[in-house]
């Protein structure tokens, strides 16, 4: 979500769009508003500790975010055309402030809690009633909802009783020119192999991200013979310190998991990674697994893609739209470890099939933009602020 926000306002001020990003300030020393492109700016916003929080803790302070959002556009004589709320926190302060402003409203959710809890595997990701029913009203009140694919869109009609024609197809971008493909040897050298495969894992260290089963698929792989050596690099992961934090809870079980299996030299927990760093990591890996067991996109998928580094995904949400079985990847169908294992092994071994899903893999990568994600979110922005009547001045737009 995070690195959807930032593109896509970069790309809408290179479009002339004016965009401020409002979010909860969570650090003492942070600048109130920062500079994010020539035309966009991100505000951060007094409400409750200035420290993370969990996110039903931040419940309790939308309404002094709200007050403190509102005195900081009167002090600047702000004026927006349209609001789009990106999470089902945002997503309440933004019905409030359509109403009060009287302009359109678009409602993106890049994960959903109905999906999440029918495949959560643990208390820790259950989400609460609450969220549900906060992402029921954001999607009764935008006029318009964005899906970044067709199972997007449908997961939002079964579930949230979305409206069809209120719900546009919007897919995500990737940065081309950062993510693309390069020297494997230099990238590897760059990161301190020594010469191993490499199995790349990417993202939150979550139970529903299948970690797990990552890690089963490669004690098999271990087992089998004529396998070369390799190791598998978890990047991600950045617990809060919080004593009860579900991310440092599940890391911990995982890397019982990885001891208990034999596993402690051939698995590398890097943390989180800035997002410059990433391509080194998928130019230096053979394969990228996402075993996740819902996902309603998948950028990591297609980050490693434009690399040139095909992916073993599983078969679920947005991960169908860009891999396609036998061409440019691998999917998987259901949490068996060692059918993971067995594409693994045929990406990892002496054949020239890494190399030929990976030439297939960046090109369907090319079909994706940042560009064309906010070329086609202006259009979209445009044709809400027309159908209000709002004339045709320069697009201004809040985001959360």
């Amino acid at each position: 979500m995070n690195v959807y926000i930032k593109e896509v306002s970069r790309h809408l001020s290179d479009l002339g769009v004016y965009v401020d990003v409002f979010t909860r300030q969570q650090g003492e020393h942070v600048d109130t508003v920062a500079t994010l492109a020539e035309r966009a700016r991100v505000i951060h916003v007094p409400a409750g500790p200035e420290r993370y929080l969990p996110k039903d803790r931040v419940v309790e302070h939308l309404p002094e975010f709200i007050c403190n959002m509102r005195d900081f556009i009167q002090a600047e004589d702000a004026r927006y055309d349209v609001i789009h709320s990106h999470y089902w926190l945002s997503g309440r302060v933004a019905g409030y402030f359509k109403s009060a402003w009287r302009i359109p409203m678009v409602a993106m959710f890049h994960t959903l809690a109905e999906l999440k809890n029918q495949v959560s595997l643990s208390e820790d990701e259950i989400e609460s009633p609450l969220r549900v029913g906060i992402e029921r009203m954001t999607v009764a009140t935008a006029d318009r909802v964005i899906a970044s694919t067709a199972v997007d869109r449908g997961h939002l009609e079964s579930h949230y009783a979305a409206d069809r024609d209120r719900v546009t197809i919007l897919p995500c971008g990737v940065d081309l020119d950062l993510f693309h493909p390069g020297d494997t040897a230099a990238a590897r050298q760059s990161l301190g192999l020594d010469g191993d495969r490499m199995i790349l894992f990417v993202g939150r260290i979550q139970q529903l991200k299948g970690i797990d089963v990552l890690l089963r698929a490669a004690r098999i792989l271990a087992d089998r013979t004529g396998v070369p050596a390799f190791r598998v690099t978890i990047v991600g992961g950045r617990p809060s310190g919080e004593r009860n934090d579900p991310e440092l809870r599940e890391l911990h079980r995982l890397q019982r998991l990885a001891s208990e299996l034999g596993l402690e030299d051939r698995v590398h927990w890097i943390g989180a990674v800035d997002q410059s760093e990433l391509p080194r990591y998928y130019q230096a890996a053979d394969v990228t697994v996402a075993p996740s067991t819902y996902e309603s996109f998948g950028l990591v998928a297609l980050e490693s893609m434009a690399c040139g580094t095909p992916v073993v995904a599983s078969k679920v949400g947005g991960l169908l739209t860009t891999v396609e079985d036998g061409a440019n990847g691998f999917l998987i169908d259901g949490r068996n470890p060692a059918d993971y294992a067995e594409r693994m092994a045929d990406l990892i071994g002496p054949t020239s099939l890494q190399h030929h899903l990976g030439a297939r893999a960046r090109e369907m990568a090319r079909q994706f933009s940042w560009e064309r994600t906010a070329t086609q979110l202006r259009a979209l922005y445009e044709d809400l602020s027309a159908a209000r009547d709002r004339g045709n001045a320069p697009a201004t737009v809040w985001q959360k």
